[in-house]
């Protein structure tokens, strides 16, 4: 239970729930124990009025004594639907606190999940596939609503309906008590046995079925591989083999559940003879009258459902800790990225960089090794390299995705630690070479970093200034059209151009842009090349790439290698140098001619 104490305080948010659920379900309780004894009363007074009644059949006085013994009985009947009645009732209250009271904090927990991550810095999502936190924030989410609901609905019944019953059943006849509960503890511990088993080959087949959907995912994903290798009969044997596995599986799971039902009704009716056997007993000794044997057997099968739900209860709790003890991994972690001022301040845009180094925590790998450069507020700084030499990781230190091994990075002749996070990313537009956009309209997609009130002109004159406002406004829908997932509607130029109006739509003091021009050809590059001339006006701007010619653009350059600056100037500088940039750009160039003549 240790790891779901960390949900008491959700408990404790929603107490008035929890407070109205017990009291609901103890006034229903009291409506499931008066009508056994209405039954054993009406029992009694039926045995008894029909001996009566004998005494005056065939006597004037018989009509009106069979009619005193039916009025006598419908009020029986009526009070005893009316029990019932009122429990039905108390029964659908204790269902719209309980169990709404589990929905509230399934919705809390979600939503404090979702915070967290949003909290944690790169490094953790670099760690942690998306399957995984998918998985905790929604399938272990809903086996914890599963303790915070049923289970406690039922725990709370259990605890409040035997000592009642139980309590009761004493009072009336010890030893009938006695022998009518002693196959409820069987019945328990096989539920609880039983339960285990099912949730054991329940995952299993789970695990199965997984790996049975992303064989076929793969299959039909790569299906022009398959046919093109010819390996379509290898493939299906593959799959029958996944299949037969998850087959042989579901039907080991079908033998365990077919004991289930059987098990409780073999228990059930031994309880219900024993209690048919010992109260027939005493019944003719004349201890007891026949109505307690019928009151009894009630008490058994009002018992059973919460001596059964005990075995299952218990396997809900163990499966709530255990999903909550993922959950608890996941909101343990800390980020180390924090603010030590908390500094909210306009920043013009000047980056001074000392001796940073940068280990990445996960792998190792040293990405930077002592790089050191100055921008002034409104210059721009190219940074080329290789893959692998470090470029993105200087993206990522800018916007303090990282915090540096050693070394410094300034922004205004400030530490960037001193600025609060959120404050200094607001004013920095990031252009990732991996474009992603969202499942949403171009204006939403290009005004995201705008908040909630998104202008019209500003959207459209971000869209002007990315040069990809003509082809927005040359689709049926223009501005509202709908993007397919990370943007598959658009082709790979129209996507980085709206991923650069995304960006400079903010109007940002620091551009950032991370080898955005690598996966588009030769005249796309040239067309965005020369929007960014007027982006970049007045901006601070770093450019990260492996293309010479996106670096032409910059006041400076820098040439990465594994980590460390080899050369440092301007283009025309670098070209004179006929180092490591100038070889670059002479292959690169001549790349490019043979292009065109082809």
């Amino acid at each position: 239970m240790k790891p779901l104490w960390r949900l008491n305080k959700y408990l404790y948010r929603y107490k008035l729930y929890l407070i109205l659920g017990i009291i609901f379900t103890f006034i229903s309780n009291i409506f499931v124990i008066i009508p056994a004894q209405l039954v054993r009363i009406a029992i009694d007074y039926v045995v008894e009025s029909f001996s009566f009644y004998r005494l005056y059949e065939g006597s004037p006085f018989s009509e009106e004594a069979r009619s005193v013994f039916l009025k006598f009985i419908l009020v029986f009947g009526v009070l005893i639907l009316g029990m019932a009645l009122l429990r039905g009732f108390f029964l659908f209250l204790i269902r719209q606190t309980i169990i709404a009271m589990s929905r509230h904090i399934e919705y809390d927990l979600k939503n404090d999940i979702y915070s967290h991550y949003q909290q944690l810095p790169l490094d953790f999502y670099r760690k942690n596939s998306t399957g995984d936190l998918m998985a905790r924030i929604t399938e272990d989410v809903s086996k914890v609503r599963m303790y915070l609901g049923p289970a406690i609905m039922y725990g709370i019944n259990l605890l409040i309906l035997f000592p009642m019953v139980i309590g009761y059943m004493f009072s009336v006849n010890v030893p009938l008590t006695i022998y009518s509960l002693l196959p409820l503890p069987v019945l328990s511990l096989s539920i609880y046995v039983v339960n285990n088993m099912i949730n054991e080959r329940s995952e299993k087949i789970q695990r199965s079925l997984s790996e049975l959907s992303t064989f076929v995912q793969e299959a039909f994903s790569g299906i022009r591989v398959i046919k093109s290798f010819v390996r379509e009969t290898d493939s299906g044997r593959d799959f029958h083999k996944a299949s037969e596995d998850y087959k042989d599986k579901s039907i080991r799971l079908t033998l365990v559940q077919s004991l289930f039902y059987p098990l409780i009704l073999a228990l059930i009716g031994l309880s219900v003879i024993i209690t048919v056997y010992v109260g027939g007993i005493q019944v003719i000794e004349g201890a007891i009258g026949y109505g307690v044997i019928a009151e009894f057997i009630l008490y058994v099968n009002m018992l059973t459902w919460p001596v059964t739900s005990l075995g299952w209860v218990t396997s809900i709790v163990q499966r709530a800790a255990a999903s909550q003890t993922r959950i608890n991994e996941f909101l343990d972690e800390k980020s180390d990225i924090k603010s030590s001022e908390h500094l909210d301040t306009v920043i013009d845009g000047s980056i001074k960089v000392e001796d940073l180094t940068f280990v990445y925590p996960d792998s190792g790998i040293k990405a930077l090794d002592g790089v050191s450069f100055d921008v002034e507020a409104g210059q721009s700084l190219a940074v080329i390299g290789t893959t692998g030499s470090g470029k993105s990781t200087i993206a990522n230190l800018v916007m303090r995705m990282y915090d540096a091994t050693s070394g410094k990075i300034y922004i205004d002749g400030r530490d960037i630690k001193t600025y609060d996070i959120a404050a200094l990313r607001e004013q920095i537009g990031y252009v990732p070479q991996d474009v992603f956009l969202f499942s949403d309209s171009i204006t939403n997609n290009i005004g995201f970093g705008l908040g909630e009130i998104t202008d019209q002109t500003v959207i459209e004159q971000a869209a002007k200034d990315a040069d990809v406002y003509d082809n927005i406004i040359n689709f049926p829908h223009g501005f509202d059209t709908r993007l397919g997932e990370r943007g598959i509607t658009l082709s790979g130029g129209q996507k980085q151009r709206v991923s650069i109006a995304r960006a400079v739509a903010k109007a940002p003091k620091i551009l950032l842009l991370d080898d955005c021009l690598s996966a588009v050809d030769t005249k796309t590059e040239n067309a965005i090349l020369n929007a960014l001339k007027g982006i970049m006006e007045g901006r601070t701007s770093i450019i990260i790439s492996h293309r010479v010619s996106s670096a032409k653009l910059a006041d400076i350059i820098i040439v990465l290698d594994d980590g460390r600056i080899i050369e440092k100037g301007t283009h025309d500088a670098l070209l004179e140098r006929k180092g490591v940039y100038a070889d670059l750009y002479e292959k690169q160039t001549q790349q490019a001619k043979e292009v065109e003549e082809d």
